[in-house]
């Protein structure tokens, strides 16, 4: 299992993120992956500056580390072509080392073009024709389509990068794995559950493709004070507690802070690893890699609390998350 550091836009300013986007190549993280929010989930979080700019510079201050963008929706908010086009410009500024994270997107984020929030099934179907015109731009040449929900017409990425885009895409459930294992080198998750995994190689094996990457995100508050810490995680991360078919259809903070309003500290607690203990961490990391992921990005609560975080990673949990989850 490859451990990675998660840029949150929700809880930091770009040029913090940028910073601590070099710290955490120093420490030893093997990726970095990138929020792409217009909105933060709580007041409380106080951010969202705009993920492909923060990448753009992330790229040019780290020099080995892969990136990944978790996720981005290329349906909405941003049309696929404009998608492409900022995939593969990031992956030239990084020299190859980008992943396209991709996701049917989130109520908050997406209803601020003012086009409504259509149900999932839609949803789905908005991102598989999206993924379509994703490729076809990633193959080069002019890309021309008039489909169910998009137009193209007559683009090309002028900057093709030499190592095409690898693709990761979100799923939730049954139904999403077998739309998108066939289209994507990558599955993304956030909730450590075996039978994604093996549902998403079934579905690859049976069209004679490989096994690919899974890739997972851990949220953990780190601290030497466990109380600061569970406070913090209540505080910044509550909205975590509703799942994501519930997280994906509310649109704004305030629904987030009242759907929230009744989550205890110790609710919290139960979900995610608060204080500076590094087995507690690992035990919770332990279900990712039981459940088949290759990759594990963590998620330290906190956009002011990266630094005690990252001297962790680095002299502590990495190498025991290694020695463990090999």
């Amino acid at each position: 299992m490859r451990f990675g550091y998660t840029l949150l836009t929700e809880q930091a300013g770009p040029r913090r993120l940028v910073a601590d986007a070099a710290r955490a190549e120093r420490a030893g993280f093997a990726f970095e992956v990138m929020s792409d929010h217009f909105s933060p989930w709580l007041d409380e979080q106080g951010h969202a500056p705009h993920a492909w700019s923060v990448l753009g510079a992330v790229a040019e201050v780290t020099g080995d580390v892969e990136l990944m963008s978790l996720v981005t929706c290329p349906t909405m908010r941003y049309h696929p072509a404009v998608v492409a086009q900022q995939a593969a410009t990031v992956q030239e500024l990084s020299g190859g080392r980008f992943l396209l994270g991709l996701g049917s997107g989130e109520n908050l984020n997406e209803h601020v073009v003012g086009r409504g929030w259509p149900p999932v099934n839609v949803r789905h179907d908005m991102l598989a024709e999206a993924l379509q015109i994703i490729n076809d731009l990633f193959d080069g040449g002019y890309t021309n389509r008039a489909g169910e929900h998009f137009r193209v017409d007559s683009a090309k990425l002028w900057d093709l990068p030499q190592r095409r885009v690898p693709i990761g895409v979100a799923v939730s459930g049954a139904q999403s794995v077998e739309k998108f294992a066939a289209a994507s080198e990558a599955l993304i998750a956030v909730e450590p559950a075996n039978e994604l995994c093996h549902h998403w190689d079934d579905v690859r094996g049976q069209l004679g493709l490989s096994p690919s990457r899974k890739i997972g995100q851990l949220p953990v508050s780190w601290g030497r004070d466990t109380g600061e810490a569970v406070r913090r995680a209540r505080e910044q991360f509550r909205w975590f507690a509703g799942g994501w078919k519930v997280n994906a259809e509310l649109p704004g903070t305030q629904a987030f802070a009242a759907a929230t309003h009744y989550v205890r500290e110790e609710d919290v607690a139960a979900a995610i690893p608060c204080g500076g203990s590094v087995q507690a961490v690992v035990d919770a990391a332990r279900p990712f890699r039981d459940a088949g992921f290759t990759d594990l990005a963590l998620v330290q609560v906190g956009g002011d609390h990266q630094d005690e975080f990252l001297d962790a990673a680095e002299s502590e949990l990495l190498p025991e998350l290694r020695r463990q989850l090999r």
